[in-house]
């Protein structure tokens, strides 16, 4: 199964990538590897879900943000490559916006982390830090980059 009957078959649709609003671009590609931008989790109105986990959000609804982080990401790797089926994911980094004592970043990840495995196969799986962070971009949950490579 292609990574695109995947999705459908989750019945998951990949986001339309939206331009970068300042001064950078969504990826940046050097041969077979292409660096991903940052990500915060957009709902359909184009806003950000936005909040501290740990306080205003849970780690569950966070983990959610985080998947469709995961979304967003695979849109702007097809873009990059062309076909989904082309990328390997290398490096994701995760960051969330979380009050200073919350320790559960690693499951918020999971969120991205997982969904890439279920669409991407083996070629989802990755290298991955996920931190804490005291503020993001527009009080945003959370925020994920990644690395890949384009096969062939």
């Amino acid at each position: 199964m292609t990574p695109e009957e995947t999705l459908a078959s989750l019945g998951l649709v990949l986001p339309e990538v939206v331009s970068p609003a300042f001064t950078y671009v969504g990826f940046r590609r050097d041969g077979a590897t292409v660096y991903l931008s940052g990500q915060g989790p957009r709902k359909g109105d184009g806003t950000y879900h936005l909040g501290k986990v740990g306080r205003d959000v849970s780690t569950a609804e966070a983990a959610g943000h985080a998947r469709i982080v995961g979304l967003q990401l695979l849109a702007l790797a097809r873009l990059a490559a062309g076909d989904l089926s082309r990328v390997e994911m290398l490096k994701v980094l995760g960051m969330v916006n979380a009050v200073p004592d919350f320790t559960e970043q690693p499951q918020v990840i999971d969120g991205c982390s997982d969904l890439l495995v279920e669409v991407l196969g083996e070629r989802g799986r990755h290298a991955r830090s996920a931190v804490g962070f005291g503020s993001l971009p527009n009080g945003m949950t959370v925020e994920i980059e990644a690395i890949i490579r384009i096969h062939g």
